[in-house]
């Protein structure tokens, strides 16, 4: 790391540098955030539904569910790496064990057997209930990786500009690891997956092969994290600290927190309104651009997953710089309005006709999401310090762990509200072309429950506090208290 005076303020705030391969190392994390996390939820309608045929509103409960289990898994290890100590710190030990755990067990999830299809327990299809059950054996391991990395981007480094940067880097790499997701359909059209006598793919079996290939890279990526990013405020502040931050203090307290609450809401609003995007677009995608031919619109698919990866490594750094000259809160109303843009753009751009202009659709809202969250992480990274400020305790663990469990509960809701949707307007998948009714309500839901998400977005936005000014105030503040990190 690297220290130098602002321009504006000599003396005064201290620029804090931190080395690009240091960063390049954290932003290894997001593929174990995408592939662990949100590989499932973008896979399971494909995989369970179209495939093994279980019905889509009990695909979409049990995403929900899933992610209600979270309720105790992530707040739990939140408040635990909270009060953990040890010669490696308070994150880093979980992020090594659980990540390499997590990789080699990925597979898990979809080690269901074909021939359960037929069968039910409690009148509900035994598929349904495998779902849970290996999810309830995952999750809790999985929340032992996640809540501790999320944390340790808010300890890297206490400039308001440095946390942008940071966040930068991880928003561009999670976007290329994201093509792993929208890859992931398109690897089970291979050959090797194809059943001779019917012509079809074999998805479940693909998913299988795929998801040993990425948990070894997973494994991989934790090593890499575990040796090369340190934790900046442990033995300066936190070691220092004998009191543990207690159960009341790790929720109650966080929730309390208003810029907290307000950045909890933005984040909210923007998921649960897109999050059902990767399931009602993939539909739409299918069965309205490529009339129902599941193999192309796969490669579709992936061609889309690659625009959204162009989109997300041009946006990261554009609102980067957006922000650096009208201030992060502004630049979040700048991705907002890009996102209605990308999203309500839908509408004419999934085109059976034309139907690469649906790379143009997925390549904005890429630059809309990678942008909004980038500058979601580094605000949130300032909300801590707020916290510090008034409590004096550095619970990141906390506020990670309260914020993550939001923000899947609300990719799950979207889940579920997609699961009902199709049910609702008549899709069925027995049948390769779909009602045209059935098609123009896939396509309006896609196109407006994004827009009023995006609007909730900009109308939180405008009610956070934390300003430049405000945050670096902070930051002197604490240093003066506690000295420098």
């Amino acid at each position: 790391m690297t220290q130098e005076p602002t321009a504006n303020n000599p003396g005064l705030i201290v620029r804090d540098r931190i080395p690009v391969l240091t960063k390049m190392a954290y932003g290894l994390g997001t593929a174990l955030d995408m592939w662990g996390l949100w590989l499932y939820p973008g896979v399971a309608f494909a995989v369970f539904n179209i495939y093994l045929g279980v019905s889509p509103w009990l695909v979409g409960l049990a995403l929900t569910l899933i992610r209600l289990y979270d309720a105790i898994s992530d707040p739990f290890v939140g408040w635990i790496s909270d009060n953990f100590r040890s010669k490696y710190g308070r994150r880093r030990p979980f992020i090594l064990v659980s990540g390499i755990i997590c990789g080699l067990g990925l597979p898990i999830l979809f080690l269901v057997s074909p021939s359960w299809s037929d069968k039910t327990f409690l009148g509900v299809s035994a598929v349904f209930w495998y779902m849970i059950v290996s999810s309830m054996v995952y999750i809790p391991i999985f929340s032992t990786f996640t809540v501790p990395f999320n944390s340790l981007s808010n300890e890297m480094s206490p400039d308001y500009e440095e946390r942008t940067s940071i966040m930068t880097y991880r928003s561009a790499m999670q976007k290329v690891f994201e093509v792993g997701n929208f890859y992931a359909l398109r690897f089970t059209n291979l050959a090797w997956f194809l059943v001779p006598a019917t012509g079809k793919q074999n998805v479940l079996l693909g998913m299988q092969v795929y998801t040993c290939i990425l948990g070894v890279v997973m494994a991989i990526f934790a090593i890499i994290i575990f040796f090369r990013v340190k934790e900046r405020y442990y033995e300066k502040v936190v070691v220092k600290i004998t009191e543990r931050v207690s159960i009341k203090s790790s929720f109650y307290e966080t929730l309390t927190c208003r810029p907290f609450l307000i950045i909890l809401l933005v984040g909210a609003s923007f998921n649960v309104a897109t999050s059902m995007i990767g399931t009602l677009g993939y539909y739409a995608t299918v069965f309205y651009v490529c009339g129902g031919d599941q193999v192309l619109g796969n490669a579709w698919n992936f061609w889309m997953g690659l625009s959204f990866m162009v989109g997300g490594l041009i946006g990261a750094p554009t609102l980067n710089r957006v922000a650096y000259l009208i201030g992060k809160r502004n630049a979040l109303i700048v991705a907002a309005v890009i996102g209605i843009i990308g999203y309500g753009g839908s509408w004419y751009l999934y085109n059976p006709a034309i139907p690469w202009l649906q790379t143009i659709a997925s390549g904005i809202m890429g630059l809309a999401a990678s942008g909004l969250w980038m500058l979601h992480g580094s605000i949130s990274a300032d909300v801590i310090d707020y916290d510090e400020l008034h409590t004096g305790k550095r619970r990141e663990g906390s506020f990670t762990s309260c914020g993550t469990y939001i923000l899947k509960l609300g990719n799950s809701m979207g889940g579920a509200m997609a699961g009902a949707i199709l049910s609702w307007i008549g899709y069925n998948s027995a049948i390769t072309v779909q009602a045209p009714h059935t098609i123009f309500w896939i396509r309006a839901m896609l196109a407006i429950i994004p827009l009023v998400g995006l609007i909730l977005v900009i109308t939180f936005v405008l009610q956070l506090p934390l300003t430049k000014k405000i945050c670096e105030e902070i930051r002197t503040t604490l240093e003066a208290r506690r000295g420098k990190v």
